[in-house]
């Protein structure tokens, strides 16, 4: 038998904090809805869904040790992610069960290589940082945040929150992703001095810094010694380490089953490698190719069911030996 990580005390790799909800996807839609109109899709998954999760659960898959510190609704959907989660070795102790409001819930209506969402945030908006135990966070050597801007109860207090666990010893990232109001307000100058690894991808990237080209986005990050890793889809992914800027082309997998959550693979592999202390461009790389891997199956998780299976798929897709 394996070793059941939910009985272990030992520390954790990387405490995860963040939103957790089911993603209820849509496939195989043959155009996109208009209102007063109605559309066929031919096939329906539900599944683990949240950025956050869908990182957690394919960094534990990896084999590093991995907490989680969220909010659930006292419902069937929370007991499906909790076991879900589980299933995947996530410690789940620190995960906040209130009858309060419901688990989250997005909707993906997705086509090919992008998607459209729509999310009932629920219990996720509710996290706040008082729920985040400081001797959870001495339980771990690394956070990562994910869904920034779908955190309304954590979102002002996460400065403070990097920095206590600077003060602490951990290293740090954060994927902040899509804004939905599209007012992306977040202080970079604030921010940036207690992350170790910024995450965002191409267009939030622009969106954050306000301007009109990647070029110039990427102009942006020199002002920081923050190590950030840019993703841009088929374009393959960006890393400034503080002092030289590198790109890393993409794996192309050109039997793409969907997209959904390979931006949250890619940093698993990548926060993988991280907290193994491999060279940056190391962990570029291995993270680009859990990006890849992600696309070869249905939702953030089917490709990484087990290690095996992932080993499998990146020599017999990718010609790459793990």
């Amino acid at each position: 038998m394996g070793i059941n990580r939910n009985t272990m005390n030992t520390k954790f790799d990387v405490l995860v904090v963040g939103e957790l909800n089911v993603d209820l996807i849509l496939n195989q839609i043959a155009k996109f809805p208009v209102i007063g109109k109605e559309v066929l899709a031919n096939a329906l998954t539900i599944t683990l869904g949240s950025s956050s999760a869908i990182f957690a659960s394919n960094l534990s898959t990896l084999g590093s040790t991995v907490s989680f510190t969220g909010k659930l609704g006292k419902d069937d959907f929370g007991d499906q992610i909790i076991s879900r989660l589980e299933a995947k070795g996530v410690y789940t102790q620190n995960i906040v069960r209130t009858s309060m409001h419901s688990t989250g819930v997005t909707i993906v209506l997705n086509f090919a290589e992008d998607r459209a969402n729509v999310t009932y945030p629920g219990a996720m908006h509710h996290l706040t940082i008082k729920d985040i135990k400081e001797s959870t966070l001495r339980n771990a050597k690394h956070l990562h945040i994910s869904s920034l801007f779908l955190q309304d109860g954590l979102r002002k207090d996460v400065v403070d929150l990097f920095r206590k666990a600077k003060d602490l010893g951990l290293t740090t990232s954060i994927d902040p992703q899509w804004d939905p109001a599209e007012q992306w307000e977040i202080e970079l100058e604030n921010l940036l001095p207690v992350v170790d690894v910024f995450m965002p991808n191409a267009t939030e990237l622009m969106a954050i810094t306000q301007t009109s080209s990647l070029d110039y986005a990427l102009d942006r990050l020199k002002d920081f010694q923050t190590t950030s890793v840019v993703k841009n889809g088929s374009a393959g992914a960006y890393l400034w380490d503080g002092q030289a800027l590198h790109h890393q082309p993409a794996f192309l997998n050109t039997d793409v089953v969907d997209s959904i959550g390979a931006g949250d693979s890619f940093d698993a592999g990548f926060i993988h490698a991280f907290v193994q202390k491999k060279p940056l461009k190391d962990c570029l790389e291995f993270g680009a190719l859990m990006g890849a891997i992600n696309t070869t199956s249905a939702g953030g998780t089917g490709a990484f069911d087990n290690l095996d299976l992932v080993k499998s798929i990146a020599q017999s897709t990718f010609n790459y030996s793990l």
